[in-house]
């Protein structure tokens, strides 16, 4: 079996709005090198000064050097064939794959990471950062930084390890059923092992265990990997990836609950890497209040945390078409209901649908008297019911609860007959969480799809 020990230099972290600097590339037999190659690559951009300071490369060096698709065959032929090891395997690998398929070459390849390979051979290490890791083994690197030089240490590196493999671990990580080096290289394999291939919300942490990504799954097990599928180029994966050193998880007993509880964690945590969820929250709510004449009003208003409402909307237009429904069906006064905002006198008295609260023709009691219908059929519009499913294991219930248009909380029960006993006991074993549109429509529609699910209270 013939190894690559590959080491790269680039202008900046992703593959697809970076371009490669240098090239080297040491095939070695699993005893010693047989075969050297490294090249300067003109990457037809600026070298950013942050990576001169780094590596020595600049500008003048790469005006001679020739572009990657005039070295992109050579560089294939060189790997397609072989086992890619690289210290931070992924990193290496996602540059040449993606460079190599632009020239026109599909690379696909077995790859080792020796950041991994050395964490489980060598435990116990403050770093497993190459410069580190090889002074920390009396390792010589010479032109740390530049290809050629890292190339070398990591092919001396790679040696060892081969050495310290007594139990043919390498081996089994380059079987094509094993998804070793799809991992990042901080994320040990055996928190990916331990995942259950059940329903649940996940969290990647960071070396300092900061959660930086929230996640649900029906599968636990089956969604973290897929995470890790592919080669993506793009900034956000490669970063993503280099971020994560642990996985946590949390079972849940459905994916309607999981989903629930990804919601409320990424409203709690607010992890960096999360974007889609943030979104979801009340945009619009419907209040009501006693002005100071004695006359109730309802008004539209943005969501206000710490003022009850009596009912929610995804957008402004959805609030006004409610409202307009209520002033219809009630004849209430358009203007105190703040429909109407610049006439002197009210447009709801053309047709009927005002008798004059806003002009104090009609009486405080007698528009209230209708004001308050309204706000009883809004009432009965929020519905109280638990969703009752699976648990988490054979012996016990999921319950969700939604009490009057809210979503409340959800657990776990033994015994389904406490949901005869009224609303109180099912609150004393739920966790009250956030509810928003989002979770309330979640819960709603999985209602009317399984209405065997449903318990009305």
């Amino acid at each position: 079996m013939l190894y690559a020990v590959v080491d790269i230099e680039t202008t900046g972290g992703h593959a697809s709005a970076n371009g490669i600097t240098e090239v080297a590339i040491n095939i070695h037999d699993g005893s010693e090198i047989v075969e050297s190659y490294s090249t300067l690559v003109n990457p037809k951009r600026p070298v950013p000064m942050h990576i001169t300071a780094l590596t020595g490369i600049d500008d003048e060096m790469l005006v001679n050097a020739p572009l990657f698709e005039d070295v992109a065959l050579q560089i294939y032929q060189l790997l397609h064939d072989k086992v890619f090891v690289a210290h931070n395997v992924n990193f290496d690998y996602s540059f040449l794959k993606h460079h190599l398929a632009a020239a026109g070459y599909e690379l696909n390849c077995r790859k080792l990471c020796t950041v991994r390979l050395s964490r489980k051979l060598i435990p116990g290490k403050s770093s497993y950062s190459l410069g580190k890791l090889c002074s920390a083994l009396q390792i010589p690197i010479q032109n740390r930084h530049r290809a050629a030089g890292d190339a070398d240490a990591t092919s001396i590196l790679f040696k060892l390890l081969l050495d310290h493999d007594q139990e043919g671990m390498i081996s089994e990580m380059l079987k094509k059923t094993s998804k070793e080096q799809v991992l990042p290289p901080h994320l040990d394999k055996a928190s990916v092992t331990r995942l259950p291939s059940q329903p649940g919300v996940y969290y990647f942490k960071d070396n300092k265990g900061k959660i930086v990504y929230v996640g649900k799954a029906k599968d636990l097990k089956k969604r973290v990997l897929s995470h890790f599928a592919g080669n993506k180029p793009n900034r956000q994966r490669q970063d993503f990836l280099r971020t994560i050193f642990s996985v946590d998880y949390v079972i849940c007993g459905t994916e309607l609950m999981a989903l629930i509880l990804e919601a409320n964690e990424i409203r709690r945590l607010w992890p960096e890497n999360n974007r889609s969820m943030k979104r979801y929250e009340h945009k619009y709510d419907l209040y009501a209040f006693e002005d100071q004449n004695g006359y109730l009003r309802l008004a539209i208003d943005k969501h206000k945390k710490n003022i009850k409402a009596l009912q929610s909307f995804n957008n402004l237009l959805e609030g006004y078409n409610y409202l307009n429904h209520l002033v219809e069906k009630y004849q209430l006064c358009a203007r105190l209901c703040y429909l109407q905002k610049t006439a002197t006198k009210c447009m709801a008295h053309e047709n009927g649908q005002c008798f004059g609260a806003c002009s104090g023709i009609e009486t405080v009691a007698v528009y209230n008297n209708r004001l308050n219908k309204a706000l009883i059929e809004i009432e009965k519009e929020q519905p109280s019911f638990a969703l009752v499913d699976e648990g988490r294991n054979s012996d016990e219930w999921s319950c969700l609860l939604v009490e009057q248009g809210k979503f409340y909380g959800m657990g776990y029960f033994t015994d389904k007959s406490y949901l005869n006993e009224g609303l109180s006991p099912i609150k004393n074993d739920l966790t009250v969480y956030h509810s928003n549109s989002y979770i309330l429509n979640l819960i709603l529609n999985h209602a009317e799809q399984h209405p065997q699910k449903l318990y009305k209270l």
